[in-house]
């Protein structure tokens, strides 16, 4: 109801406040293990996964797509090296994962989903999962759940500066820099990533066969032949601009702007059997995020406001050579979107027992989609699209109680606007508390109710868009156990289970029509549960040299429980495409002085690209393991910290595909090589 929103509003005049503490480095000494019944209020009931810095910072050329599929149990879904990877969050789409830079939500409003080979791990600094329910209390529209992204001051004493160069296989460079300025109120930074390949890494197709003959032209034999990846080249770049001023006085001013240019040629199928000489297909993109923040601190409340905004500029050209040797523009295909983005905020403690929070945010997105296409027998050009603005409000107030050490309790109320349809009122309960302070055994349950509502694309795209298409809904149900266990200096160990339940109807689903072209429809009712498990631990094996593990798995079923569109419609009671049941990822690091050894491992059950579950030879794709493994020696001179690294990827030569027909790279390598000059200054811990 409106009048959740006008309520939030004057909260917003009261005092409010909280610090978030950050996670837990890993890189130095085993840590202490965490004391949960101790943790900050605003994780009470919370489902999250927090990623180190380390992993983040591991090499200049991952993406948080990297990221996510070796450290977290989600599956990111890849159409290539340097191509769109989206992530399927507890068997949901990638347009019901929320993904928020600094709190601003930069999700395309176009699709509704977020490109995660185009996030550089290397300009995060704070990155976490929140599961499930647990995303309610961050921004609405997460069924699935949502992804923190976040930078932070960096935290430098003087000038500061770091140079990266990575070279790998197939003609690949990346290259980071990074100079900072900090003192006493100041602090700067500026961040660039250059990334560039021809991309042509050899696969063996078997979406084709090679006949061998003899002789007298009979066939005797046949094989898979081994191809190039052909039209894969990329090249991007991106600059981060950070300033912070802190007043001294409880008052901090920030400054965030992100710049992108990308330049990616669509690589052809492991089906094409065109020159890629005969064709030009080409995505660029050119992107700016920028946001101005203000944070008022005190004992006891906080006050916060950001103004943002975005802009996106994606352009996709193909052209074709019909056979008279001239190339003809096919699809000419440009999308401008400006985003506005203001959110206010605030927190307040009431002695050690309670806080109250309460937040209010819009975006303000104006698309203009276009398509032209060249008519080649008249030679007239037809434009199909849509100009579209759309206001999305949201709100939310919150009570945490905490009246024991080992008990809490957290209610959020949540509300949101998109154009002119309101949703109700969007409730979340979460409950935890110790079980065992021997072994800080922890419990924790919660319960949210949510809503997506269908994309810009969804409602406008022409042909096909359906502006009759009703909002997603549901409700999700959360339960888990966890504990940690350990001595400082010699060991810890931690683990956790959780169970999901989470129920969506009318989920939105492009279908094909009778005049040839697809149109979303509400057309299912799914069902997605499971269980996910995560255990850390770490050992001094002797003096300098310790042993590290960071596992995690999931079992996601999720089914689809609608009614059939049609008697020959067999996806009643299936899992969903492109959702694979099981996943798992594992990571191990040795580390003895300045010496780091990294195993990383990572698995995804079937996954079935027909939503009948076909097994046919294109209905589904194979199960597959991923195998990385690097070495790293740091070495410390007068003048400099050097860092050598070394990696090897798809260490067994794994042949596989995330998606059909996008072919894969085999067994590759790459060479990294930092540097960081001491210029007499000191870097705060």
């Amino acid at each position: 109801m409106k009048k959740i929103l006008y309520t939030m509003l004057f909260s917003l005049c009261l005092p409010l406040c909280g610090m978030a503490q950050g996670g837990v480095a890993r890189e130095i000494d085993i840590p202490e293990v965490e004391v949960y019944g101790r943790r900050p209020m605003k994780e009470i009931g919370v489902q999250q996964t927090k990623f180190d810095s380390v992993v983040l910072k591991e090499n200049i050329a991952l993406s948080m797509a990297d990221v996510l599929t070796f450290n977290s149990s989600v599956f990111v879904k890849s159409y290539g090296r340097a191509t769109l990877s989206t992530v399927a969050f507890r068997g949901t789409s990638p347009s019901h994962t929320q993904v928020t830079w600094n709190g601003m939500r930069i999700n395309n409003p176009m699709l509704g989903m977020t490109d995660f080979s185009m996030i550089p791990s290397y300009f995060i600094d704070d990155a976490s999962l929140l599961h499930g329910t647990s995303s309610v209390g961050e921004t609405g529209g997460g069924i699935g759940g949502a992804v923190k992204l976040s930078t932070k001051p960096a935290q430098a004493d003087g000038f500061g500066l770091q140079y990266v160069q990575g070279v790998g296989s197939f003609k690949t460079f990346d290259e980071f820099l990074r100079l900072t300025y900090g003192n006493e109120r100041w602090q700067l930074s500026t961040r660039a990533v250059y990334s560039s390949s021809p991309n042509d890494y050899k696969y063996r197709t078997r979406d084709k066969k090679e006949n061998i003959y003899d002789d007298e032209m009979n066939i005797v034999g046949q094989y898979y032949p081994t191809e190039r990846n052909r039209s894969g080249a990329y090249s991007d770049l991106h600059i981060l601009q950070e300033a912070y001023y802190n007043t001294g006085r409880g008052d901090r001013f920030g400054l965030n702007a992100w710049y992108v240019n990308s330049n990616r040629e669509l690589q052809m199928l492991t089906t094409d059997y065109a020159d890629d000489t005969e064709f030009e297909n080409m995505q660029r993109e050119q992107s700016f995020r920028g946001m101005l923040s203000w944070d008022h601190l005190r004992s006891v409340w906080k006050l916060s406001a950001k103004a943002g905004y975005i802009h996106t500029n994606m352009a996709y050209d193909y052209k074709r050579d019909p056979g008279n040797g001239v190339m003809m523009v096919m699809t000419r295909s440009r999308s401008r979107v400006n985003t506005f983005y203001g959110e206010a905020a605030g927190e307040y403690y009431v002695g050690e027992e309670w806080l109250f929070t309460a937040n209010v945010s819009a975006h303000q997105h104006f698309v203009e989609s276009h398509d032209k296409n060249i008519i080649r027998q008249d030679g007239n050009q037809a434009v199909v699209g849509y100009d579209k603005g759309r206001i999305e409000l949201s709100g939310s107030l919150s009570a945490k109680w905490r009246p024991t050490e080992r008990f809490g309790v957290s209610v959020v109320l949540r509300e949101e606007m998109f154009g002119r349809e309101w949703t109700p009122v969007i409730p979340a309960l979460f409950v935890d508390g110790v079980l065992s302070k021997r072994g800080n055994v922890m419990a924790k349950a919660s319960v949210s109710r949510n809503f997506r509502f269908p994309t810009l694309n969804d409602l406008y795209f022409l042909p096909g868009g359906n502006p009759d298409l009703r909002k997603e809904r549901g409700w999700s149900y959360d339960a888990g156990l966890s504990f940690g266990v350990g001595q400082k200096g010699v060991y810890s160990l931690s683990a956790s289970a959780n169970w999901f339940d989470s129920y969506v109807k009318d989920w939105i689903m492009w279908l094909p029509t009778p005049k040839g072209f697809f149109s979303p429809r509400n057309v299912k009712d799914v069902h997605a549960y499971g269980v996910e498990l995560q255990a850390e631990s770490s050992v001094a094996l002797a003096k300098d040299l310790s042993l590290g593990l960071d596992g995690n798995f999931s079992w996601t079923p999720s089914i689809n429980n609608g009614e059939p569109m049609s008697p020959a419609d067999m996806s009643v009671g299936k899992q969903l495409p492109y959702v694979p049941e099981y996943s798992a990822s594992l990571t191990a690091n040795l580390k003895w002085r300045s010496w780091k050894l990294l195993y990383k491992w990572c698995y995804y059950s079937r996954r079935y690209t027909m939503s009948s579950n076909d097994l046919t030879l294109s209905g589904s794709l194979p199960t597959y393991y991923m195998n990385n493994v690097s070495l790293e020696k740091a070495i410390s001179l007068s003048w400099a910290d050097l860092n050598i690294k070394g990696a090897v990827n798809n260490l067994f030569d794994e042949e596989y595909m995330s998606v059909l027909s996008r072919p894969m790279p085999g067994i590759n390598f790459e060479i990294f090589i930092g540097i960081t000059p001491k210029w007499g200054t000191k870097t705060k811990k």
